[in-house]
């Protein structure tokens, strides 16, 4: 028997009062707040295990001997199962998170996941369908996705996220289009940023030269960026990682699945590490105006080139981080990042530079 909601341990400990009772018994969650008055041996009984695990004390000769009839009638009040702990490790299945004192080297390789049995296990999402028909339809608890969505798992080929293969290709992003796109996006900034400071200290016939002009640029793209280091950091942590304030809707775990959930999901598909320029345009407007609201024209554009610019870097060295073996600095960022995945997901959250990590406390050690 196989229900559609699965349950996490801590929510069915939320539901420990008279008039909302559940309890779990072989893995499968009752929501026995009906049955509690009529209970032959007395509410108090129920309610002593309210929100817990009654497995033991029902199998439990010594306690109290339960008939047939009484497991028959336990069913009626079946709302689902439970999940295995996040630290189980099945062969075979997604890897329970690595201990504090493990070591990730740079050549590291996760071992497959087996699509079928981490599927009748955790009853999360079959990697051999569409992901996003199953997160659209689905009837997970929040704290059943959160578990389960920072659980990492691999598959050699790119997982289907679309049912039809025409809307398939608009889920993919290599990451070669990230430079393709965005750095001459960026000259155009640096380039409009010089010609508009040679106009901004015009006086009379006093103009700056060429060179000046690039250079006083050139100051403004250093510091977007540093800037951009800062948004990185406060993009991951916030806006990523947005899982406490997330609300309770499936609506808002498949927005959340799309924008970096699949990537802890997933993370080795190669076409979901980098941002597809439509959600980088969608995140970076804002910026726009604000550093338009606040600089002056020509300092803006600058600051946005530089900001630009230091996203190339970003989402290529993500992709690195994850299938690539690199300069030293590099390899020590990808064995942060990859502590990040399969160590300590609300840690970690620089990928460029620890710096920000370490200014907000949230370094990996």
């Amino acid at each position: 028997m196989s229900w559609s909601k699965t349950f996490t341990r801590g929510d069915v400990a939320q539901h420990s009062s008279k008039e909302d009772c559940w309890v779990i018994f072989d893995n499968v969650v009752y929501d026995v707040t009906d049955f509690i008055a009529d209970h032959p041996g007395g509410e108090d009984l129920i309610m002593e295990y309210a929100g817990q695990d009654v497995t033991a004390i029902m199998k439990n000769k010594d306690s109290h001997v339960h008939s047939r009839s009484a497991y028959t009638m336990l069913g009626d009040f079946a709302i689902g199962k439970v999940s295995l702990p996040e630290t189980m490790s099945l062969e075979g299945m997604a890897p329970a998170f690595l201990p504090a004192d493990a070591h990730i080297s740079d050549d590291f390789v996760p071992e497959e996941t087996d699509v079928a049995k981490d599927y009748v296990h955790h009853q999360f999402l079959d990697l051999s369908k569409p992901l996003i028909p199953q997160m659209w339809y689905s009837s997970f608890s929040k704290e059943f996705y959160l578990e389960q969505v920072h659980i990492p798992r691999h598959c050699k080929e790119p997982a289907q996220l679309m049912p039809y293969a025409f809307l398939e290709v608009f889920t993919k992003t290599p990451w070669y289009v990230i430079p393709m796109m965005w750095l001459p996006i960026a000259a155009a900034f640096f380039h409009l940023s010089a010609t508009q400071y040679k106009e901004f200290f015009y006086t009379g016939n006093a103009t700056l030269s060429n060179m000046e002009g690039y250079a006083a640029a050139f100051g403004c793209f250093v510091f977007g960026v540093v800037f951009w280091t800062f948004l990185e950091y406060l993009f991951h942590r916030f806006l990523f990682h947005m899982d406490r304030l997330l609300p309770r809707h499936q609506f808002f775990y498949l927005m959340h699945f799309l924008l970096h959930g699949i990537h802890h999901f997933l993370p080795m598909d190669r076409y979901r590490l980098v941002m597809p320029p439509v959600l980088f345009a969608t995140l970076s407007f804002p910026m726009l105006l604000l550093a338009h609201a606040v600089l002056p024209t020509a300092m803006a554009n600058g600051v946005i080139s530089g900001s630009y610019s230091m996203y190339v870097v970003y989402d290529t060295m993500h992709y690195a981080l994850h299938h690539t073996k690199l300069p030293e600095y590099v390899r020590e960022q990808k064995r942060y990042h990859l502590e990040h995945h399969y160590k300590n997901y609300e840690l970690g959250f620089g990928v460029t530079s620890k710096i920000w990590d370490y200014v907000f406390h949230t370094v990996l050690v």
